[in-house]
């Protein structure tokens, strides 16, 4: 089987059930628990790329949990500040260009607001879909903060094998797609769909760390 394509039924794999319990509730307990979930995905890239047959890892609060989740947060939010910071001036131009009348004034900037977030959404994803899944990949393994941040060779990644790369970010949209729509799915919830994508994503991610040992460092 495909290795992104077998990415939907790892979450599924091996003694599932308890991991599933405490992914859950630290899905619950966001945003005080994002380092930690974070620092899950990283080592769920790493157990996958080590041995995919034994499924998800077993939850352990380490220092290593917590310090990749640190560095994955930082990197996340080294790729949203610009697009955060467009936001604001990107909705004053909405307002000022009177895209739509309103009968209350003071809704108008609200309208605005959303509609440039909906404007920057696409573009922030498309970004984040370029340089994390390869300098995940690459830090799952090494560990080093500094292969996380070289968005250059994460780039290369990409250009050496676009088809592995994009099989991966498919798997990748397609499980937070499927994680997402949970919230109206059989009274499932988006909880247990956010986990679900969180262990797709970093399966599929996975996939790219046999490509990523060879390229040069930028």
């Amino acid at each position: 089987m495909n290795p992104v394509a077998a990415s939907f039924a790892w979450p599924f794999r091996g003694d599932w059930f308890p991991k599933w319990v405490a992914g859950v509730v630290i899905v619950l307990l966001l945003p005080v628990a994002f380092v930690l979930l974070l620092g899950y995905s990283v080592a769920a890239t790493r157990a996958a790329s080590a041995d995919a047959s034994a499924g998800p890892p077993r939850w352990a609060v380490s220092p290593r949990l917590l310090t990749d989740g640190f560095w994955i947060s930082l990197a996340v939010l080294l790729i949203t500040a610009p697009f955060a910071l467009a936001a604001g001036p990107l909705a004053t131009l909405i307002d000022q260009a009177h895209v739509w009348t309103v009968s209350d004034p003071a809704l108008s900037p609200v309208y605005a607001n959303l509609a440039a977030a909906f404007a920057l959404a696409l573009p922030w994803g498309i970004v984040l879909l370029v340089l994390m899944p390869h300098a995940t990949a690459r830090f799952s393994t090494s560990g080093r903060p500094l292969d996380l941040f070289d968005f250059p060779r994460a780039l290369r990644g990409v250009a050496a094998d676009f088809s592995t790369w994009n099989l991966a970010a498919a798997a990748i949209v397609t499980a937070w797609a499927i994680g997402l729509a949970c919230v109206g799915l059989l009274c499932v919830g988006v909880v247990p769909g956010v986990f679900y994508a969180i262990l797709v994503s970093a399966h599929a991610t996975a996939a790219l760390n046999t490509k990523v040992a060879h390229l040069p460092a930028g």
